[in-house]
This record gives structure tokens, sequence and C-alpha cells, in this order.
């Protein structure tokens, strides 16, 4: 067991920069840097089917890379035989460990799109060997998680790290900056985020008193390797396909799921770091094993900078609506919203996004990409002439991450950057899962009110042998 002691002295270690027991995966490889050289980016895949093969075909467009190996725990299934005969030639692994052993001098960057809980293991063996990353949101699935990725991320400043928020490098992004600048958004003191559609949404039993009884493994599945640093569970399908989004032990919810495309622009410009409150204010369905049907969670963040504290309130569910200001319009859905195996995103009478509240304007926003308008409408036509212009997007996120492998851009989306926000949907989980009340110290980054929340910013204890993915 992880107590806080243990915790707290693991991340002072880790926030200095010193070593954390043998530090022999990361120094597993030289750093390699494409800074100056022509040639496409020699890229692995881990996790290609479903939401992996959408990113990988997106990779594909941009025409800026190499494809070198492919890797997935399910290698023989259905879903992943597209990318299989898209790469006949990629070298192909179920365990990414391998894939790194075998074929780790053969690429320079690997994009991860897994389940959430092994986004982390994944990533750190990536940075260890020197490679770029690419890797879905949310970052990590614990607050620990997060904090070692950033910290082995700041270590190696020659390799690009981009988390797969891809609004993050569209127009939303380029928009609030440049009204930021210009003085149109300021004063923000509240924020309402929501996701109210089915997407993602389970139907099981909230009485539930155990995990999901054993199930006979799919044909050629490595679930050991799924299961990553995870404590063994037996396999159901009720965790696979895109269902470990639902469970507190794979996944994030749906605010780690969209908590990233509707929040990001709003966390990084406004600076708002870590909160010092988080609140459970509503739940349906709570239970001890998976999300909620709906929840409503505050996040209270302190002035900084001079900018004043910000209250920002999630709601999700079906039938957790947030309050409507006068004037808020017709719900926009941004076309850009990538489809899943769990369906599109319907329609709904409340798409996924935002509204911002500053002390002289009100924001109506949407998810991903999708730009501000002023509310009402009225209002809107009175600023119209003094909103300015906004620059385009020189590339797009893959283009962006592809781009800083050859030291030409930035990454928009660093580890640096969006970790801090997986940290504060880690809080937000937590909250949800033990119904209650946090006060969080982001100094010495510690629960004060909790002694058992504070041990699980750390989670539980990895399995025998993937322990050392937690050292720096």
């Amino acid at each position: 067991m992880v107590t806080r002691r243990d915790f707290l002295k693991t991340m002072t270690l880790a926030s200095a920069g010193l070593a954390v027991g043998s530090g022999e995966i990361l120094n597993a490889h030289n750093l390699s840097s494409l800074k100056d050289r022509k040639e496409k980016v020699k890229i692995a895949y881990v996790g290609i089917g479903n939401r992996g093969q959408q990113i990988i075909e997106d990779f594909a467009r941009t025409d800026m890379v190499e494809v070198v190996a492919l890797c997935d725990v399910d290698m023989g299934a259905k879903h992943t035989q597209k990318v299989i005969s898209m790469y006949p030639k990629a070298k192909q692994f179920r365990d990414f460990r391998q894939m790194f052993d075998k074929a780790g001098k053969d690429f320079d960057a690997v994009a991860i799109a897994t389940p959430d809980h092994s986004h982390f293991p994944i990533s750190m063996l990536a940075l260890a060997s020197g490679k770029h990353v690419y890797v879905e949101k949310p970052l990590a699935r614990t607050f620990y998680e997060a904090e070692l990725l950033m910290q082995a991320a700041l270590k190696r400043p020659n390799l690009a790290t981009q988390v797969g928020n891809q609004g993050h490098s569209e127009a939303n992004y380029f928009q609030f900056k440049a009204w930021m600048d210009a003085g149109i958004i300021k004063d923000v003191t509240a924020v309402t985020a929501h996701m109210n559609n089915v997407r993602r949404w389970h139907k099981w039993d909230t009485n539930i008193y155990k995990l999901p009884a054993g199930q006979q493994l799919p044909k050629d599945m490595d679930w050991d390797t799924w299961l990553g640093a995870v404590p063994y569970h037996e396999y159901n399908e009720k965790y696979h396909q895109g269902e470990w989004r639902c469970w507190y032990d794979f996944g994030m919810g749906a605010l780690g799921d969209w908590g990233a495309h509707i929040l990001d622009t709003v966390h990084e410009f406004l600076e708002l770091g870590l909160p010092y409150e988080v609140t459970l204010l509503h739940e349906k369905g709570h239970n001890d094993y998976f999300f909620p049907y709906s929840s409503t969670i505050l996040f209270r963040f302190p002035q900084r900078k001079g900018m004043p504290p910000v209250d920002i309130t999630w709601y999700d569910g079906l039938d957790n609506l947030p309050p409507i200001p006068a004037g808020y319009g017709v719900s926009g859905l941004d076309p850009n919203i990538p489809t899943t195996n769990q369906g599109d995103t319907p329609a709904a009478k409340l798409n996924p996004g935002k509204i911002i509240y500053t002390k002289d304007l009100i924001f109506k926003g949407g998810s991903h990409g999708s730009t501000l308008s002023i509310i009402p409408e009225e209002k809107a036509k009175e600023m119209a002439d003094k909103l300015p212009s906004v620059p385009k997007s020189p590339s797009n996120h893959f283009e962006n991450f592809l781009l800083a492998c050859n030291g030409i851009e930035k990454t928009r989306s660093p580890f640096e950057i969006n970790g801090v926000l997986s940290q504060v949907f880690s809080l937000g989980v937590m909250a949800q899962r033990l119904n209650t009340q946090l006060f969080f110290d982001s100094r010495t980054k510690q629960i004060t009110n909790n002694e058992f929340a504070n041990a699980m910013l750390a989670g539980i204890p990895p399995r025998k042998g993937w322990d050392e993915f937690y050292k720096l």
C-alpha cells in the first residue's frame, strides 16, 4: 500500500529531479533527435484499432511518417485488421515492451491510442527510450502518474510530447489567445462545462457489489499486457472495446474523455493550475466500481497574476443539464468530433461545450476546435467591430507533433501543459469516486482534509514487474 508519507517522499524526489529507485528505466537509450533531418518521421503505433485506427489515418494524411512498427494486444481481432493491411511491411507486436526491445532502434516516435490506464507505462518507456511521444488524452489516470510523466518529459527537452486533444491546434485555441491578448476575454469568474449526450454512457446496474465474473478470453488476446500496472482482473467483455472508460480501475469517465476537449484552452490561457477545492455537488448512481450516470463537480481555482478566482462547474449525464443564460440560442455540435466504436455523437438538447462568465461578457463555446461566440446576440453585434483578427493554425495537431519532432515547431499540448489539466481531472474523479469534498494544497500537492483521498493521489501500487515504470 502506498502511504501518504511514501507518496509525498516520492513526489518530492521527482519534483527535485532526483533519481527515484534505480533509474534504469529512464536511462535505457540515448535520446534521438530528428532536428535538421529531412526524411519522414519513423513512427511506431501502439493501439491500432478503433480510435487508434483514426489517429493512424490522420497521421497518414500528413504524408510525413514512415510506419515501422504496429503493436496491439488484440492483433488477431477484426478491429485491428485494417491498419495491419495498410502497413504489411511494418513489424508486428502484441506487447509494447517487446516492440521497444526488438525494434526500438528502427523508429524515432511513438503514437499511443490505448485505454487510459495504459497511457502511463507506454509513455514512460517511450521517453526512456529517447522517443518523441504522441498519446491520446487523458495523459494519465492518476495524479502521480501525470506528475511523473511531466517530470520525465521536462528532463528530456529534445523530445517532443503531444497529448491528443486535437482542438488545441484548431480555431478555438488561436481565437481564445487572440481574444485574451486583445482584452475581450478578461476577468473570468466562472465557467460551466457540460457533456450531456449518450455517447460513452453505459446502462449497468449501479447496485453492483463485485466486479464482473471472468469470461473466455478472445482468441490471441494478450490480456496480461492489456491490464498493465493495474491489479489483476479476470477478463470480461464489459472492460473491452471502449467499455473500459466507465470503470474507475481503467478509465477517467466523461470528465477525462471530454474535459480535455472542452476545458483545455480555458485552463491553459487563464493559467488556472491546480484547484484548492473540488466538491461533488450531485451524483446519480454512485457505486464503488464504475462512473455514475450523472454528476456535477465544482472546481475552485484561486486568484492568480491579477486575475480573479474562477469556479468551474462540470455537468455530465443525460438528466443533468446546466443552467443556461438568457440569449444562449442553439447549441451547436463541432463537425470535427470523431466517431468511435461506441457510435457517433448524437444531436442533443445541449451539445458538449462550455459557458464562460466574465465581469462584463458571457461567451458560449462548444467542444474540440469550436470557436467562442458572445451572447446574447445583441451584445455580439455591439462588440463585432472590437474583435481582433484570429490567425489561422499553421498546422493541425498531427502535423504540429511531426514538425516538432523535426525541431520546426513546438507542440501545443505538451506533457508539461496538458499534464496539469490531467491532474485536475484526476482530482475530480476522486471526488466522484468518494462522493465527497476535497481540499487541495497546490504547493505541497496534498489533500488536506481526507487522508484516504491523499493516499489515492498515488493510486494502488502497480503489479509486480510494472513498478519499474514508476521510477525517474
